[in-house]
């Protein structure tokens, strides 16, 4: 009777998680969603008993109850369960994120589970003990599982909210080297010959910007109508814009670490460069310590050693990082070149800014613009106080997103880390000399964030610098994320490949035909989308 009741009460959550979506009708559905909370019922039927102690078993009912009490806000805002890598994330740097959702409407369909809970084992109490018909009832939809799941698009919906959180506890194993083969399989026109760039920044001192939760379709020099950032939108107009950049993952700190592992910070410290990190964030937020000691930075600064006015769970006000980063710079010898890296916070959910912006709407969307707004007003301080200085036309600039936002433009897509579409990991990519005299460029080519270090090297005229942008030869990018569904990707010319490694489903868009990727072709281009899936980790 225990394991029927959790049946319920787990189907229950995953209906009231299906009734906020809008997933296409299919006979399928119903199975694909729903036969893992079979399996769960099951393996609980078993295991009580297995333990033949009621209260222990009602201990397990309650436990398991809540938790899929717990996950029905976030599946019906996310698409997803909560996973081990979301709540590794959900940590106390994102405790101002997580009360912003932390409403009345938001909780009540939560409450409504805890209720169905409560209740159901009264209810049952003078039911007939489910019998072995019920038992094979639930082992045949459990088993038409997988079956169903290659028939129809669940957005991760199917994973019952136990074993979406098990199973991250047991991330995959990564295919060695699938990263660093990036050569097109097919035949492929040579892109942009930028070569005439190289070595034009020799003797310069470098400025990395790592724009935080900045989609490429969010600025105007890639396509919007709107310009929350106009200082970037400069940038882009006098420096070399790449129109098709990708991150290899929506999530910052493993960005961050895939541009920094180039070895960029101590190539230019042993060329003499004095280099430093400064971020308004925190450094113990899921790692980023690790990956920044790492890097070889000789200084590093996070939101604990800049001070400010205004703290946030997240971090401080973006002027106190500005004001910290230009005291180290005044701290340099006379002449002193100098690697300065800038992670500002602005931008990151629950976009709070720290003076108003010119959006006065309360939508997620405005408040978004105000930050990247914020953002860019940091920007440009940094770059005025560098002028002041007499400092800034003897630096390069590298400016990023190190990855998108999303507001829905798909189905349970809102944040950046669930899934792989073009407002997940398509983002702005820029290099900029001041007063190089240089024209402006834009190149169409895919380019991907982990080959920022060998082009800042190739710019400095550094020899040796595999992966420069600066090369016409064509390449793909590659993406993934395991925060809900464990996604990977690629972007080959105008293509652009998603596999749900869970479940195998391929979806193939023309990015170029359809920059909204509502056209799934891979049914049609079958054999391409095989020589593809060869080129990623199964």
């Amino acid at each position: 009777m225990r394991a029927l009741a959790l049946f319920l009460v787990l189907a229950v959550a995953k209906a009231a998680m299906l009734a906020a979506g809008a997933l296409a009708p299919s006979p399928w559905l119903l199975p694909a969603c729903f036969a893992e909370d079979a399996l769960v019922a099951l393996a609980f039927a078993a295991l009580d008993r297995a333990l033949g102690r009621p209260r222990l078993g009602w201990a397990l009912y309650g436990a398991l109850a809540l938790w899929a009490a717990v996950n029905v806000p976030v599946g019906r805002l996310l698409s997803t369960p909560l996973t081990a890598p979301m709540l590794r994330a959900a940590r106390g740097a994102l405790l101002d994120s997580v009360a912003h959702h932390a409403t009345v409407a938001g909780l009540a369909p939560a409450a409504i589970v805890v209720a169905v809970a409560l209740l159901l084992p009264f209810a049952l109490r003078r039911a007939p003990r489910p019998g072995w018909r019920v038992a094979l009832a639930g082992a045949a939809l459990a088993a038409s599982g997988p079956v169903a799941l290659a028939r129809v698009e669940t957005l991760g919906l199917h994973r019952s909210a136990p074993l979406a959180a098990l199973r991250g506890l047991f991330p995959r194993a990564e295919a060695a080297g699938w990263l660093a083969a990036r050569e097109s399989p097919f035949p492929a026109p040579a892109g942009e010959d930028l070569r005439a760039w190289r070595g034009a920044a020799e003797g310069r001192s470098v400025v990395l910007v790592a724009l935080e939760s900045t989609p490429a379709r969010a600025l105007r020099p890639w396509g919007a109508a709107e310009d929350p950032m106009p200082f970037v939108t400069r940038l882009a107009g006098e420096g070399l814009v790449f129109e098709n950049a990708y991150t290899p993952t929506p999530e910052s700190i493993r960005c961050l670490g895939a541009v920094l592992g180039t070895s960029l910070a101590r190539s230019l410290g042993a060329a003499g460069a004095r280099t430093a990190l400064f971020h308004s964030g925190r450094f113990d937020y899921l790692g980023m310590d690790e990956v920044v000691r790492a890097a070889g930075f000789e200084k590093r600064a996070d939101a604990g050693d800049v001070g400010g006015g205004r703290e946030s769970s997240f971090g401080v006000e973006e002027p106190a990082t500005v004001r910290a980063m230009l005291r180290w710079v005044d701290g340099l010898p006379r002449g002193a070149r100098f690697f300065l890296t800038y992670l500002p916070i602005a931008g990151h959910h629950p976009y709070e800014t720290s003076a108003p912006g010119p959006w006065s709407g309360s939508d997620e969307r405005s408040r978004h613009r105000n930050a990247l707004h914020e953002a860019d007003r940091a920007v440009r301080a940094l770059a005025d106080g560098l002028r002041e200085r007499g400092l800034l036309e003897r630096t390069v600039w590298a400016v990023y997103g190190d990855h998108g936002e999303a507001f829905g433009e798909h189905e349970g897509n809102f944040g950046h880390t669930l899934f792989l579409y073009e407002e997940n990991v398509r983002v702005p990519l820029v290099f900029w000399m001041p007063g190089a005299g240089r024209p402006g460029g834009r190149a169409g080519r895919v380019a991907s964030l982990v080959d920022v270090g060998p082009t800042v090297l190739d710019l400095l005229g550094h020899a040796g610098a595999p992966g420069s942008l600066l090369e016409p030869a064509p390449r793909m990018a590659f993406f993934a994320t395991d925060y809900s569904q464990p996604l990977v990707g690629l972007r080959d010319g105008r293509w652009k490949l998603i596999v749900d490694r869970g479940t195998g489903r391929a979806r193939l868009f023309d990015v170029e035909a359809d920059p909204d990727e509502t056209r799934d072709l891979a049914a049609r281009e079958s054999a391409r989308v095989a020589v593809w899936r060869a080129r990623l980790p199964r």
